[in-house]
């Protein structure tokens, strides 16, 4: 017998993906991991067909979120940097999971 849908709770699963959900969140994650510190213009070449406007709508969402830390310097021009906060590393984890999980499935080319 199936159980009513009302009794399964959605709601930690809907605010995980509301935070990654998207295709440029798990990119810029992606290179954060593996970097842990990068420049905007570091990361806009490293995802290579994002626009600059993308780009700084889902790094402003991510800080927004807590899942990564904006670094301004105080110098002209100015220097900006970006890492994961500690709540954008405990999802690392699961990054990792799921790169392991596509280099297992990826298709023979």
């Amino acid at each position: 017998m199936q159980e009513p849908y009302d009794e399964i709770n959605i709601a930690p699963f809907a605010y995980a993906i509301s935070l990654i959900e998207g295709k440029w969140k798990m990119h810029i994650l992606f290179w954060l991991w593996r970097k842990e510190t990068m420049r905007y213009s570091e990361l806009k070449r490293a995802l290579g067909q994002v626009t600059h406007k993308m780009l700084s709508g889902k790094l402003k969402e991510l800080e927004h979120d807590g899942l990564l830390i904006r670094h301004e310097y105080p110098q002209v021009p100015p220097k900006v940097e970006y890492s994961l906060s500690k709540k954008g590393l405990s999802f690392m984890p699961v990054l990792h999971e799921i790169c392991l999980w596509g280099h297992s499935n990826i298709p023979n080319k």
